[in-house]
């Protein structure tokens, strides 16, 4: 049984190589940081102030920002009626498709971590906006949780329900970035070992970020802060392909983990009709692969 584990923790590892994980995980961190932060800054702007309230909570507490970044991330968040005026109707649609980019960089994670073929044009232009409704929901329902639960003895209550609902949102996005190719049950590991991941990653986070921020505030300025919340989003990152390339090895495993997950030992991995998979790679995979340039799935 331990000889099975460690097998299937190497098969996550090669798929990790084989998706080309570090530079992945900096592509998704950039793309992050330059689209996506914005964009809950602007979008929360448009929201009651209860919602954007809310979501302001869930990034300072998942980030671990204090001290004078938070008050600089408090700024950002109250001056609402500059932002609405600096970028209107027009320039928050707009957000939304630039912002797209960062979705595209992920789903192009899933695809080849399940080593999907490319599935066409269909839906490229309305998936990305989608998910991103979906991901600022989650936000602002998270913020209000802890509103509710995170003070005093229902602060355990908090923490359960908080991963319960961070584990259905990863499991959501795995299977909606998937285009609904890959069965829903199978993808259920994926979303439990991201959930678990990305939640101890932001309890960790808020021990040694508040550290990492205020050193690089002192000797960069507002440019130290840039450069700890990129490394923030690296970390994320990380968390992210981690539970992608873990969900396919296991799912695909043909002793019981893979029986159980699957429903059954003859049971398949993807919908009926669904493209067959792309063969994995022909060579035996090393460190150095998981630096070259990324390559479109």
């Amino acid at each position: 049984m331990a000889r099975a584990q460690r097998m299937l923790l190497w098969q996550v590892w090669e798929r990790m190589l084989e998706i080309e994980f570090v530079d992945r995980s900096v592509a998704l961190a950039g793309k992050a940081f330059v689209s996506f932060f914005p964009l809950v800054i602007v979008v929360a702007a448009f929201m009651p102030a209860s919602i954007r309230t809310s979501i302001f909570s869930t990034i300072t507490n998942r980030l671990g920002v204090r001290g004078e970044a938070l008050t600089t991330a408090k700024q950002a968040f109250a001056s609402s009626d500059d932002v609405r005026r600096a970028t209107g109707y027009l320039g928050l649609l707009l957000t939304f498709f630039f912002a797209s980019s960062f979705t595209t960089a992920l789903q192009r994670v899933y695809l080849k971590a399940w080593r999907r073929p490319d599935g066409g044009k269909a839906g490229a232009y309305t998936r990305g906006p989608a998910w991103l409704v979906v991901i600022l929901a989650y936000l602002a329902l998270l913020g209000g949780l802890r509103g509710l639960f995170a003070d005093g003895p229902f602060f355990v209550v908090f923490l359960v329900i908080s991963l319960a609902v961070t584990t259905s949102m990863w499991w959501f996005t795995a299977w909606f970035l998937l285009r609904g190719e890959v069965r829903w049950r199978v993808l259920a590991p994926s979303g439990l070992i991201t959930g678990v991941a990305v939640s101890g990653y932001a309890v960790a986070a808020a021990f040694w970020m508040p550290d990492v921020v205020t050193r690089n505030e002192a000797q960069f300025g507002f440019f130290g802060v840039a450069l700890a919340l990129v490394t923030w989003f690296s970390g994320l990152a990380t968390c992210i392909l981690v539970g992608a390339c873990a969900g396919p090895v296991l799912a695909e495993d043909r002793g019981p983990v893979g029986a159980f997950i699957r429903g059954g030992g003859d049971a398949g991995v993807l919908i009926e009709g669904a493209p067959a998979a792309l063969a994995g790679p022909e060579r035996e995979l090393r460190l150095r692969d998981a630096f070259t340039p990324i390559a479109e799935p």
